[in-house]
């Protein structure tokens, strides 16, 4: 049986210290109080009803926080709620390079870039959520994705959950999407669409992708959060500040430039911007972000 215990804020200041990276976190007992701890209870209330594993969906825009959220939640679950959680992120489920460059030579050139639906390796993301769910838990070995390469990490790089988790947190920019009409698909939205997507194949086959394994996939989230942001200007400028942590993190790897990562956002524009119109349909707990990326209001939708 899991009982609530004791934590106590210099815990959770000096978890938040160790995850600082470049400018410190602002008002941490502020966010403790105002965010984190009313998202932990939510989580722990879904949890609570039947105490089976739950999984929940954070979603959001790139840059939006889901990686610094979900390290956070993690913490205070475990240590105010006893809860073990296991998380990871559809990021780390693309493709391997020569599998898209398959898929750049026979179905669209696009494909080549990881990002969209298809992208990923959805046979393998339930395939763990399988092994994470079993009754009879035996460790299992979660991928991880190395950016600066471009490809999948080695697999002594990857993640190893040795104990059953009570809240699995799947967490991912285009995770709980729902697909658009073909109307919808016709008209460019930016210049990578309208120079090499004329035809609209690279966008009607990602949306086919959405509407079919990953609209399944989804289905098996409890509940989702979504995390919006202001505008998709403000995706672009998080996404930015994401690469200049990057840099920090790892002098010798290769990063993005400001323009390179302009372009490199346009391939998630479409979807970013429909999960923004449409985040009423898809998530059971809304966090509005303001300009400067702070939770302004939590609205329990579901």
């Amino acid at each position: 049986m899991v009982k609530t215990i004791p934590m106590t804020k210099s815990d959770y200041i000096e978890f938040l210290k160790k995850q600082e990276v470049g400018k410190p976190i602002i008002d941490k007992v502020g966010k403790l109080k105002t965010f984190y701890l009313p998202l932990s209870r939510w989580i722990y209330s879904v949890y609570k009803k039947d105490r089976k594993i739950k999984i929940i969906g954070l979603a959001g825009g790139q840059g939006s926080g889901k990686s610094t959220i979900t390290g956070i939640l993690k913490f205070i679950l475990k240590n105010k709620y006893g809860l073990n959680l296991c998380v990871f992120s559809i990021d780390d489920f693309y493709k391997t390079k020569s599998e898209r460059k398959k898929m750049s030579k026979n179905v669209h050139p696009l494909f080549l870039t990881r990002g969209v639906p298809g992208t990923h390796d959805v046979f393998l993301i339930n395939k763990i959520l399988r092994q994470l769910k079993k009754k009879k838990f035996k460790t299992v070995f979660i991928p991880r994705f190395d950016k600066s390469k471009d490809d999948r990490a080695k697999r002594n790089k990857w993640q190893k959950v040795e104990n059953s988790p009570n809240i699995i947190i799947f967490e991912g920019w285009c995770v709980g999407a729902n697909y658009q009409t073909n109307s919808e698909l016709k008209k460019p939205i930016n210049q990578i669409e309208k120079k090499y997507d004329e035809n609209f194949i690279w966008r009607t086959k990602v949306n086919e992708y959405l509407k079919n394994g990953y609209k399944k996939l989804f289905n098996k989230i409890d509940k989702l959060i979504y995390l919006k942001a202001p505008d998709f200007d403000h995706i672009y400028k998080w996404r930015l500040l994401q690469e200049q942590k990057l840099k920090l993190t790892s002098k010798s790897k290769k990063t993005m430039s400001k323009q390179e990562v302009k372009e490199f956002i346009m391939f998630y524009e479409r979807i970013t911007k429909h999960m923004m119109k449409n985040f009423l349909k898809i998530a059971d707990l809304t966090v509005f972000l303001d300009k400067k990326h702070r939770s302004k209001k939590i609205n329990f939708i579901k």
